[in-house]
């Protein structure tokens, strides 16, 4: 039996504890991950709300698990606060996570509370997708199981207990200098505060790997996402007041000068009203709204809607939703009570009989996180204070209301076996399995490029989007970014046109176009037709993040958890399993680059470097910024304006070594569910005696990707 650790409480909470003592149990979930359950959890939990069945096979094939403690070792105190749980943690462990982090990296020696907030700048843990689940590098992870507001002390408090047997104190010091060092981040434990909780469960997620830890915990969730082949194209968002005319010019332009676009995406003024949502056309600017859409669709757009959950008045959802919303208002508009079911399922049918039915391929969910917790006069938002009819309160539905939107909306898809790629402004945990990208109003091109890290470490997606620059050089660096990223987004919601032909604001909207503005939509054209040359190897990133766990996107120390070089490196990161990717920002002219063991390839002069070391690279505005991986098969396609469900790609073999390891893709037909039934082929790429071949198993009939040519790169 579990033994918990209990000091401080009254005797009736003391009674209360001792009985639930009885009830408490380890029970295995699956292989390799452990829930502890103490006291009385609480009814709406995240792991509750998670839809999708754990992958248990391949979650079994994963290598034994083990962990560097003995589970038993976890403490778990109830008392008149709440619940505090101790962790155990080692000298040299290095801990990630808590979702979408913002302003930090490794969080050990941090105080980080995960609670979601729609500005989410600085270390202190707030963030678009708070996750109350870490990994350590060791390889293991936890996850507390709970919508409330968290604090975890990541191995940066030190007990009375622990200071008096400590073999080594450090002299106290005196000066203002040492009273703000941070001096305790060698504490034994993760120290974790869940006030006002009853009970909890805690999830354990073993190894043996870091790896392993998160493709347990992406499979456990339903298995990682895996979206609309288009998705990975590029996104393309209009300016919010375009009517039906300006959206059909702008895919004219598009198509008129080859610039790949596979999404537009329509701003708030698609309907009648906005803040609250009517979820209604609007007939000034969109007279023939079905019309609109065909006519997108055969040009090779897909329509992505704008929108939020703040149902108003002038809405037909208004009365359905008026006795299942919240007790409080926001811009006039209801807080449907998304805990509840039948709330979700009004909602979302209705999106289905007006929109998907009729060709709509997607949504941008906005405003779903919370008002800005550092500003007062910050306060749109519903109060935490809220009441809902199913019984949540405000602050465990604040911390929920973004992954039960997507819920809502995303069901939809599925029960029309349809897949989609959209964007959501907040997630949490076990979201692995949404094809939805997150987004944020801030613009910071650091953290942008820090979030694709982060995001690696939480089962997300995020999406470091392109607006207005400060430079041509800022412009077309977070244009880089953006293509090495889960889903490359241009939002042009406030500017009149591309921001390549004017990244000035104000004399974008005045049509002033720059004297250059050929020049720069050629550099942007030659990244775009990178990106579309990089969809087949992305695909399968996403099909092993699907069916392995493996996170398409994530940080070095996940691949190299024992290299201490890759501990702190936040600005580095893989693409699959071979390609490595650095980018940089306006101010970096030149960077530096630590490549891990091995050999690696500069991807655009074919340099070879010795891993283990640092070096300076200094690529030019058009040169992505990529090392490839000795001993790696990679497919690029011929780039293509825009993905159709019966587009071939043409693809060249690169071949980086004298010796490949094969490489595989992923190949169905990229806009059904079909492939949980089997519907795809592996196609397997080897080289052997200077000869490539290629083998197809599975049981997808048509061939989407064909081999034209192999370049050996030695």
């Amino acid at each position: 039996m579990k033994k918990y650790i209990i000091t401080g409480v009254s005797l009736c909470l003391l009674i209360l504890i001792t009985n639930a003592r009885s009830f408490a149990q380890i029970k295995t979930m699956a292989s390799g991950i452990k829930m502890i359950t103490v006291g009385a959890p609480d009814k709406y939990t995240p792991y509750g709300f998670c839809e999708e069945a754990p992958m248990k096979t391949a979650i079994g094939a994963l290598p034994q698990a083990k962990l560097p403690f003995n589970i038993n070792d976890i403490k778990i105190n109830i008392n008149n606060r709440g619940v505090i749980v101790e962790v155990p943690l080692g000298q040299d462990e290095q801990l990630y996570g808590f979702g979408l982090q913002m302003g930090s990296f490794n969080q050990r020696g941090l105080k980080i509370q995960p609670i979601v907030n729609d500005n989410p700048l600085n270390d202190r843990g707030y963030t678009h997708a708070p996750e109350t689940f870490y990994v350590s590098n060791k390889g293991y992870g936890i996850l507390i199981n709970t919508a409330r507001y968290t604090t975890f002390y990541c191995g940066n408090t030190a007990k009375l207990m622990d200071n008096a047997r400590s073999n080594s104190t450090k002299a106290d010091g005196n000066s203002v200098a040492e009273l703000y060092k941070t001096s305790n981040k060698s504490s034994g434990e993760v120290t974790v505060d869940i006030p006002g909780a009853k009970g909890i469960d805690v999830f354990v997620f073993e190894g043996p790997s870091l790896m392993n830890v998160l493709q347990r915990y992406n499979l456990f969730s339903g298995g990682g996402a895996l979206p609309a082949l288009w998705g990975l194209g590029v996104k393309y968002r209009v300016k919010a007041d375009f009517n039906q005319g300006q959206v059909d010019k702008m895919a004219d332009y598009f198509r008129r000068n080859h610039i790949p676009c596979d999404v537009l995406g329509l701003e708030p003024k698609w309907q009648t009203a906005a803040y609250s949502c009517s979820y209604v056309w609007n007939k000034d600017y969109f007279p023939t709204p079905n019309r609109f859409i065909d006519s997108m669709k055969k040009k090779g757009f897909h329509i992505n809607l704008w929108e939020h959950a703040f149902v108003s008045p002038q809405s037909p959802l208004y009365e359905p939703l008026k006795n299942k919303s919240g007790n409080y208002l926001v811009w006039n508009g209801l807080v449907p009570d998304f805990a509840d079911a039948a709330t979700r399922n009004i909602f979302g049918n209705y999106h289905r009989k007006t929109f998907v039915e009729n060709g709509i391929s997607g949504f941008k969910m906005d405003e779903c996180d919370n008002s800005n917790l550092a500003f007062g006069s910050n306060s749109w938002s519903f109060p935490e204070l809220s009441e809902f009819p199913s019984g949540i309160d405000g602050e465990k539905m604040h911390q929920m209301f973004g992954i039960l939107y997507q819920e809502a909306i995303y069901n939809i898809y599925k029960k029309a076996n349809l897949r989609t790629f959209m964007d959501v402004r907040s997630s949490g945990s076990f979201a692995s399995s949404f094809p939805v990208a997150l987004y944020s109003d801030t613009y910071d091109h650091d953290q942008y490029i820090k979030m694709i890290l982060n995001t690696g470490f939480s089962g997300l997606i995020w999406s470091p989007e392109v607006r207005e620059s400060n430079s041509i050089t800022d412009f077309m660096r977070r244009c880089q970014t953006a293509a090495l990223s889960a889903q490359m987004v241009f939002n042009s919601w406030y500017l009149q046109n591309p921001p390549w032909l004017q990244i000035n604001k104000e004399k974008n909207n005045e049509n002033q176009l720059m004297d250059n503005a050929k020049e720069i939509e050629g550099d942007v054209r030659q990244l775009l037709a990178f990106r579309m040359s990089l969809v087949p190897y992305l695909y399968n990133a996403f099909a092993d993040y699907h069916f392995k766990g493996i996170p398409p996107f994530r940080a070095l120390v996940v691949d190299y958890p024992e290299d201490k070089n890759t501990y702190n490196l936040s600005n580095e990161y893989m693409i699959g399993k071979s390609i490595l990717a650095a980018p940089l920002t306006e101010k970096d002219k030149e960077r530096s680059v630590y490549l891990p063991a091995g050999i690696w390839y500069d991807y655009n002069t074919n340099q070879k470097y010795q891993g283990g070391k640092t070096y300076t690279i200094s690529p030019t505005l058009t040169q992505l910024p990529l090392f490839i991986k000795e001993g790696t098969i990679l497919p690029l396609a011929k780039p293509v304006e825009y993905i159709m469900p019966n587009t071939q790609f043409e693809l060249t073999c690169y071949v980086y070594g004298s010796k490949a390891a094969a490489a595989n893709l992923f190949e169905d037909d990229g806009v059904t569910f079909n492939y949980k039934e089997g519907h795809y082929n592996t196609v397997t790429l080897t080289w052997n005696k200077n000869k490539g071949t290629v083998t197809r198993k599975g049981q997808f009939k048509a061939e989407r990707y064909i081999i034209k040519k192999w370049v050996v790169i030695q």
